[in-house]
């Protein structure tokens, strides 16, 4: 379990707050409440039940981070044989701007290494500049496109990956 204070002011009220981020393995407790973040992002949405699921696979990585015990985001990665394949990655957009998404990959990467990761792949929607601009900040470089890879509305995805090494 990773924890993390960020102090930030809040631009409506000029006050300053505390938060405290807590990242931790999803449980399948929190799959409620991942997926009402999942369908209020998504056009297509994943189902409580496939996080559930995906949770309980021990071959799989996902973790949720709590800003002072609400599930803020929550990201997942599948991993067989070396490879991590980022399945999910979301914030509320009450949390976005905090650094959660980028804390959530770190941590990922972290239980990657537990697991022997040495390659990480990702899809993300090719309008999605913040999300690939913080994935090439941490590493990710672009490989390819999936023509028309999403659906509603129908987009390219661009494929990322980064590769490291297991000390």
């Amino acid at each position: 379990m990773y924890s993390l204070d960020d102090t930030f002011a809040s631009s409506a009220t000029l006050v300053e707050s505390v938060l405290k981020y807590v990242i931790r393995p999803m449980m399948e407790d929190d799959t409620f409440a991942v997926a009402l973040i999942e369908q209020g992002i998504f056009s297509l949405p994943w189902s409580q039940k496939s996080f559930a699921d995906a949770c309980r696979n021990q071959d799989n990585v996902y973790l949720v981070c709590e800003a002072d015990g609400v599930v803020a985001g929550y990201c997942g990665m599948w991993t067989v044989l070396g490879e991590g394949n980022i399945t999910n990655m979301a914030v509320s957009p009450d949390y976005r701007q905090c650094g959660i998404a980028q804390m959530l990959m770190q941590s990922m990467e972290k239980y990657g290494d537990d697991k022997n990761v040495t390659s990480y792949f990702l899809e993300v929607r090719q309008s999605n500049l913040p999300a690939i601009a913080l994935y090439e900040k941490m590493g990710y470089k672009n490989i390819g496109i999936r023509k028309k890879f999403y659906e509603k509305p129908v987009e390219d995805a661009v494929i990322m990956s980064k590769t490291v090494d297991i000390q």
